[in-house]
């Protein structure tokens, strides 16, 4: 390979984000080097710029939801020419949570884009910490480019799902119709559930949501949820209920709104200092009620999610809304702020 210089986005503090050119990096042993086909801008990535991350130590190229092509491989099992996408949060493979399977939680995990420079970028390196702990997957031909570099948000709805035990008949109530919430519903119905209903007090939001088909749409600001719930459900309740949006009203609804011995999944994080809620235990204890949270996936969960992508029933081209080239990332803030993005992609 001849090219010397590429284009990325790096992040050099709060509200300093760069397009920037910089030097193709080595592909050094056990790692590998990928030209990137396109990469997501996530909402963390979002948070970083206006927000700043103490996890970022700048300067850094920015981005973990990529597709790439091999270009070079010094490592085993990995050819170029093979696409890939990662698990991108990479784990140490030793502590207790590794050692158990656990790889999205593990005590010293160390994501691309924050402790490797990520996928905002004409090349990545993939480094050998990845490869060694069975983080990269490959991605069938037959899998779109584009869409594949919605792996890694799929699958945290592929946790989701999995880990509120989502099965077919069930009726599913996904609380939050941003671009997580409507993945959720989408992976749901995947899953089998045979009712998926979506609730989101943005108007915006609810159009949006309004596009994928979902059984039952509906604006808790100016409708019962709650009545609506029970009605499609013959008074009982939703299976599981997965509660997508960012903020604490929904969470502490979300324990009536389940039928007996159901699943509540707290899949959004709320703000440090900002994260205390009140729930009635008495809907717990005497519902037997599972609460369960989810963060981010493992490798499985990302293998499980390309094979979703590649299948024709899924929608990727809906939650693609934007592409952008890679001088675009404050456009893309801005799309996604003002609510009009679902998933921004950049692309070199």
């Amino acid at each position: 390979m001849n090219q010397k210089s590429m284009r990325a986005v790096v992040y050099h503090g709060q509200l300093d984000v760069r397009a920037e050119e910089l030097p193709v990096p080595a592909c050094g042993e056990g790692e590998l080097l990928a030209k990137v086909d396109a990469c997501a801008v996530c909402g963390s990535d979002m948070k970083a710029y206006l927000s700043g991350n103490p996890r970022m130590k700048p300067p850094i190229v920015m981005g973990h939801e990529f597709a790439a092509v091999i270009v070079e491989a010094k490592a085993p099992g990995f050819s170029v020419g093979e696409r890939v996408v990662m698990a991108t949060s990479i784990s140490c493979g030793t502590c207790a949570y590794c050692l158990k399977g656990w790889k999205n939680i593990c005590a010293n995990v160390q994501p691309m884009g924050f402790g490797y420079n990520g996928g905002m970028s004409e090349y990545v390196v993939i480094p050998a910490q990845a490869l060694k702990n069975g983080h990269v997957i490959k991605v069938p031909a037959h899998v779109n480019p584009l869409y594949a570099s919605l792996a890694e948000p799929v699958s945290c709805a592929v946790n989701s799902c999995e880990n509120s035990q989502v099965k077919p008949g069930d009726t599913v109530l996904v609380m939050g119709a941003g671009p997580m919430g409507i993945l959720n519903a989408l992976v749901a119905r995947q899953y089998g559930a045979k009712q998926v209903i979506l609730s989101e007090i943005n108007p915006e939001r609810l159009a949006q949501g309004a596009t994928f088909g979902f059984d039952r749409l509906v604006n808790p600001a100016t409708e019962d949820l709650g009545s609506i719930v029970k009605e499609m459900t013959g008074g009982y309740g939703a299976d599981v209920v997965i509660v997508a949006a960012p903020a604490a009203a929904p969470q502490e609804q979300a324990l009536a709104l389940v039928r007996k011995r159901g699943t509540v999944c707290l899949f959004a994080s709320l703000p440090a200092g900002k994260s205390n809620i009140t729930f009635d235990s008495r809907l717990l204890h005497y519902g037997e009620l599972r609460v369960v949270g989810t963060s981010d996936s493992t490798p499985e969960h990302v293998a499980k999610a390309v094979e979703i992508l590649g299948q024709p029933s899924f929608p990727a081209d809906k939650i693609i809304t934007h592409q952008l080239p890679f001088e675009g990332f404050k456009e893309a803030i801005e799309l996604m702020k003002s609510g009009v993005a679902l998933r921004v992609v950049l692309k070199p």
